[in-house]
């Protein structure tokens, strides 16, 4: 199981990461640019911001990983059962959300799914 402090701990590891307050959530994001994470204390769940194909990835690697159900799912935001799946996997997906976030231009908006 990830506590809500250890997976802060894992997202705020990266280079020019910050928490920051996303309405009911702790978001995690580098500086300047978007969120990569967020974390809900309430359910001890994790949605990381993957591209769509990484999505479907994750989400066939354990049942406790889904996508996000609305538009932001459709995306790539894919939510992650803190109490359940192994913490390798965890730290996996957010690095691929904040390489994608680095990499992308200004990294201030999704790019299109298209």
């Amino acid at each position: 199981m990830i506590t809500g402090e250890q997976f802060a701990q894992m997202a705020l590891f990266f280079s020019g990461t910050e928490q920051v307050p996303h309405f009911d959530r702790i978001g995690f994001k580098i500086t300047g640019r978007r969120m990569f994470a967020t974390y809900l204390q309430k359910d001890n769940t994790a949605n990381i911001f993957l591209t769509p194909k990484e999505q479907s990835v994750f989400c066939k690697m354990d049942k406790n990983i889904y996508p996000v159900p609305n538009r932001w799912g459709e995306k790539g935001a894919t939510t992650f059962d803190l109490g359940n799946v192994p913490k390798n996997i965890v730290q996996e997906a957010l690095l691929s959300a904040y390489n994608e976030v680095l990499g992308s231009k200004g990294g201030k908006s999704r790019p299109s799914s298209r």
